[in-house]
């Protein structure tokens, strides 16, 4: 792969660079591999501020999930610098008010000292039958999730709350843009990957079979593979 700039990888909810392990260890041959810091700021404002703040001038970035509602606020305030965008299980419509919910009791929990009890909870809905079968998938959900620690885990579920609507922001999209998402993704389902690819010009959707939320995990050289072939042309 050759790639004239820099690639900033966004992690997800409760997720850390492991998310990215086996991409970041194929694309880093061939490009400097920045890994997004996410955890400090409970508003995706002052999370992207801080992420451009540390970025390089111009970079490549790719986001799964909440990596994703970064993103698109990293095109409000500096779409120059973004050279490509890479969307993973993602969506750009703002959070439900259900969703919101479910995230205000997880919040209530971290707080009243039951973070470790969180990750088990998320599991069924991260990952695909396949992957919530495998103990190291499993395993690696509760480690982010531990390293992440409760206060981190409060402010992005704060941050997720009050993300605005980014599909006003769809069609001004310039730069190439790959959009994957797995089959089985029940949290940005594959129909809210079409969206997005349908509204952004000229970008590419892809669905990755037998993958839940986590697809960097769940099909890790698929997703190498996806993102060494984009960033490289």
């Amino acid at each position: 792969m050759q790639s004239a700039d820099p690639i900033l990888m966004i992690p997800g909810l409760n997720c850390t660079a492991a998310l990215y392990a086996a991409q970041t260890a194929r694309l880093g041959s061939s490009a400097p591999v920045v890994i997004a810091d996410h955890r400090q700021d409970d508003n995706l404002a002052a999370i992207a501020a801080r992420v451009l703040a540390d970025a390089p001038p111009r970079f490549a970035v790719v986001g799964l999930s909440m990596g994703g509602y970064v993103a698109f606020e990293i095109l409000r305030q500096a779409p120059e610098r973004v050279a490509k965008l890479a969307l993973l299980d993602t969506t750009a419509r703002p959070d439900t008010e259900e969703a919101s919910e479910r995230r205000r009791r997880l919040i209530a929990l971290a707080e009243k000292g039951g973070f470790a009890e969180i990750p088990g909870l998320q599991v069924p809905m991260l990952l695909g039958r396949r992957a919530a079968a495998d103990p190291a998938a499993v395993g690696l959900v509760h480690s982010m999730a531990h390293e992440t620690g409760a206060a981190a885990f409060v402010r992005q579920q704060r941050a997720i709350i009050g993300r605005p609507d980014s599909r006003p922001l769809l069609g001004a999209i310039r730069c190439p843009v790959l959009v994957v998402v797995g089959a089985e993704d029940q949290i940005t389902p594959p129909d809210l990957a079409a969206e997005m690819a349908e509204a952004i010009p000229e970008a590419r959707k892809v669905v990755v079979e037998d993958t839940g939320h986590l697809s960097t995990i769940e099909a890790p050289d698929r997703l190498a593979d996806l993102l060494e072939d984009f960033l490289s042309k």
